[in-house]
């Protein structure tokens, strides 16, 4: 009798550990939905000062008669485009992890349903195959997030680099010349190069890391549907 006690105290124990899990992923996302919304209002505040840097830089230039409007515009075209793209890369990564962690907090209730069950009837198998999976979407969860906090502080780092630099060129005043413009340019075009070698590796760990996940949910629910239906 103790025995049994012993054992469904471990079992609760288990199974509260993982409800707990569930329970601040899904208090993340009610605070993570304001988090994006907070954090798109700094990247349209950034914007809007960093335009009206590039005004006064074309003005200045054109006025010192260093650079045409036109040609400014052109030359900064390349990193007006970046700053576009990535701004649109924030607010689908944000609608995109969002939806996900919906959809792994569904899974997680449903495995955990699945492994009380399992425990009931005494199916320790697919107990433990409930528990693989448990951990493999809490593990999937932990590595996005930090994936995602990690896309978002490098782009706001990014951001204000940018805004630093352009601002550092108009203090130069009359002192500014299209040299400096074209230097500045051309750092611009070395740090995306490698800005994109970086994101195409992380891009092919995170695949790699969602691929082995698919596989583990794969894996067990052929598991659970070859099990033979108990009479």
């Amino acid at each position: 009798m103790l025995a049994t006690v012993n054992a469904d105290s471990i079992v609760d124990k288990i199974a509260s550990s993982y409800e707990i899990g569930i329970q601040g992923i899904e208090a993340f996302l009610e605070t993570t939905h304001q988090l994006f919304r907070d954090f798109q209002d700094l990247v349209f505040d950034t914007t809007q000062e960093r335009e009206g840097i590039n005004d006064q830089l074309r003005e200045n230039l054109a006025k010192t008669g260093s650079l045409r409007r036109k040609d400014f515009n052109n030359m900064m075209s390349a990193i007006s485009s970046q700053q576009d793209r990535q701004e649109q890369e924030v607010r689908d990564l944000s609608k995109n992890y969002l939806n996900e962690q919906t959809s792994l907090a569904r899974q997680l209730r449903e495995n955990l349903r699945n492994f009380r069950e399992a425990l009931t009837t005494g199916e320790s198998q697919r107990a433990k195959e409930c528990q693989t999976v448990i951990r493999s979407i809490l593990a999937t969860q932990e590595k996005r997030k930090q994936e995602v906090i990690f896309k978002l502080k490098e782009f706001q780092r990014q951001q204000q680099e940018m805004t630093k630099t352009l601002q550092n060129l108009l203090n130069k005043g009359r002192n500014l010349r299209v040299e400096d413009f074209k230097v500045m340019l051309g750092k611009f075009r070395q740090q995306r190069d490698s800005r994109i070698a970086r994101q195409k590796e992380r891009k092919g760990q995170v695949l790699s890391m969602l691929s082995d996940f698919r596989k583990e949910r794969v894996q067990a629910a052929h598991s659970r549907s070859s099990r033979p239906v108990k009479t």
